[in-house]
């Protein structure tokens, strides 16, 4: 499967085999994830990250380093010509002569493909807006296939929280659908999933329950995928307020959850998980945010068309 100078730009662009195939080489990868490799020896890669990021940002600066690559760019706009009035098409435009490939984070949704449409080098969306975030769901589904029993077409994944700005839960429920896996959504009435991600999923038979109570679902999840209500992604504060600390798992809200349930989370986290969550036997963010590094070894190497 070639994937070669392909841009890596929503979920959607994915086939179920796609999606296999770097999963697979996620697996082959993961040990090199801490013993190092020379892969990509010689390589530049630009991480161009209008907002701020810790897991994404650092976690692709590791998988190429990891790969023997090296890497340039910026952690925020104000440390970019932007601020001197530079379009992000002209960035764009230059940085693509000095690299291999160029990892983007804009707050605009559609800035990646924008930037794909411009660029000769692939772009990796590390997230664009509210719109998608298609590595984090590729180290979701690498998640859930290392760290749950079942296969996960045969899962009942609960996504909790925040299901209207989360880019993260957009990407995924699209990917998800790929399997066939059944569905669950948590969240106030305000941040309901998009009414065009539901219809996407209706279309492709898939099974859905819409609700705002988490107590409704938990005890038939397999994976309870939790987020945080995003303060940044909302235009009136006043309507943040209203939602802030919808839900929160504790050690006893688990009491009822199936034995080998996970709980998942994107990351970061504010209120929504206990810390006394961190020492279950179903916690597996952390684990879920390591798992972030051979996967995007994994696309990294296919996109620069690097052979195992």
């Amino acid at each position: 499967m070639n994937f070669e100078r392909k841009h890596i730009i929503s979920t959607k662009d994915f086939s179920r085999d796609e999606i296999d195939f770097v999963l697979d080489r996620a697996a082959r990868l993961e040990p090199s994830a801490r013993q190092g490799s020379r892969l990509l020896d010689g390589r530049i890669v630009a991480t161009l990250f209008y907002e701020p990021s810790t897991r994404t940002r650092l976690s692709f600066d590791t998988a190429v380093k990891r790969l023997g690559g090296t890497t340039i760019g910026f952690d925020s706009a104000t440390s970019s010509s932007t601020v001197k009035g530079e379009t992000l098409a002209d960035t764009i435009r230059i940085i693509e002569s000095y690299v291999d490939a160029i990892v983007l984070r804009h707050p605009k949704e559609g800035a990646a493909r924008m930037a794909s449409e411009i660029s000769r080098v692939p772009v990796i969306n590390a997230g664009d807006g509210a719109g998608h975030h298609p590595t984090q769901t590729l180290l979701d589904l690498y998640t859930m296939r290392k760290e749950c029993k079942k296969e996960i077409g045969d899962l009942n994944v609960a996504i909790v929280g925040d299901l209207k700005y989360g880019r993260t839960v957009h990407s995924l429920a699209y990917a998800l659908s790929l399997y066939g896996t059944r569905l669950s959504f948590v969240s106030p009435e305000q941040l309901k999933m998009p009414a065009s991600i539901i219809n996407y999923l209706k279309r492709k038979g898939i099974s859905i329950v819409e609700t705002s109570s988490m107590q409704d679902v938990l005890d038939k999840a397999d994976v309870l995928y939790m987020t945080r209500i995003q303060k940044e992604r909302f235009p009136d504060p006043a309507e943040y307020q209203k939602v802030a600390g919808s839900y929160r798992i504790t050690a006893e809200t688990l009491s009822v959850v199936q034995d080998d349930m996970i709980v998942m989370h994107p990351l970061p986290r504010v209120d929504e998980i206990a810390p006394e969550v961190d020492a279950t036997k179903h916690a597996r963010y952390f684990q879920q945010s390591f798992y972030g590094v051979p996967v995007r070894m994994a696309v990294l190497s296919l996109v620069m068309g690097v052979d195992l």
